[in-house]
């Protein structure tokens, strides 16, 4: 399985050596990893010097390279140019989507995450009967707002009723940033290898974001990370540990279902962003989108190794 590299230690250098990415502290090494096996490199920590051969290395791969702040939010991304053999028409394809179908896309999508959402309140034994309503009531481009309906009421109950989701927040919030940079990390990815623009959202168009499409097409996978957290938390791991962050990064092996098909998450996120790369270009949409996961393996998320 394709494995998440964590930087958090200061002063290493990370350099290529053959098909290695090589990580060294004054000159002696300290781990290395098959380039081939690498889904994304996250990078949190200070005074960390690059080759520039591992940074081209890594494009060449597809494997991008996230640039945290100390709150564990993404502040930079290095993708590659090129991801597709027909990215050129695929991205223009993408420039030119009418309104209808994206505001169906996003549709589906905000149905499939509040079908996650309830999905989780069910694991760990919350009702849900209203999240499930909600769902049903998804209009075109979600103009009635049924996302944030249905974050209103799933938060306290996923969480507590004390909790607010603040991204500059620490303990608990700072584990959920990590998540969801694992989890943008690898979505930019399958973006990327489907030949498609990351920037060029279907929802979210907030000028500033480079990586738009990227948050859109992870809503549905969120509330895996939503309960892995929870998990880490009832567990009394409140801060960003490095046995925390292995937890998180594992969330990409977890299999969820295509019908009689399971996909592990990174491989369903790979076909999400096909689907969508192939509606653009046929001009009708077609979204592979994953069905949540039973109870029991909600459950099991979060779970340290024993």
């Amino acid at each position: 399985m394709d494995q998440v590299i964590d930087i958090e230690t200061d002063g290493r250098h990370i350099s290529r050596n053959r098909g290695f990415l090589l990580v060294s502290e004054e000159g002696k090494e300290v781990g290395r990893v098959p380039l081939d096996q690498i889904a994304a490199v996250i990078v949190h920590a200070h005074g960390i010097t690059y080759s520039n051969s591992i940074l081209v290395a890594l494009a060449e791969q597809g494997s991008p390279v996230v640039l945290c702040a100390a709150n564990h939010q993404p502040r930079a991304v290095l993708l590659p140019l090129a991801g597709h053999h027909t990215q050129g028409a695929r991205m223009r394809a993408q420039w030119q989507a009418k309104s209808p179908m994206l505001k169906q896309a996003w549709k589906q999508v905000v149905i499939r995450k509040i079908e996650f959402q309830a999905a989780a309140l069910a694991a760990v034994g919350e009702n849900p009967e209203p999240l499930k309503f909600i769902a049903r009531g998804v209009r075109s481009g979600d103009t009635g707002n049924a996302e944030a309906q249905a974050a209103r009421r799933y938060w306290p109950k996923m969480m507590g009723s004390a909790f607010r989701r603040d991204t500059d927040g620490a303990g608990t919030n700072g584990l959920l940033n990590y998540g969801y940079v694992v989890f943008r990390a690898a979505m930019s990815r399958a973006i990327v290898a489907a030949g498609l623009n990351p920037t060029i959202g279907v929802h979210h168009s907030n000028r500033s974001n480079a990586f738009a499409l990227a948050d859109d097409l992870l809503e549905p996978f969120r509330p895996l990370v939503d309960c892995a957290v929870r998990s880490l938390a009832n567990q009394g791991e409140i801060e960003v540990s490095s046995a925390c962050k292995r937890v998180l990064a594992r969330l990409l092996a977890v299999d969820l279902n295509f019908g009689e098909m399971q996909s592990p998450v990174s491989v369903a996120m790979m076909r999400l962003a096909s689907s969508l790369a192939m509606s653009f270009e046929s001009g009708k949409l077609s979204l592979a989108l994953p069905s949540p996961p039973s109870p029991l393996e909600f459950l099991s998320l979060g779970v340290f190794d024993p």
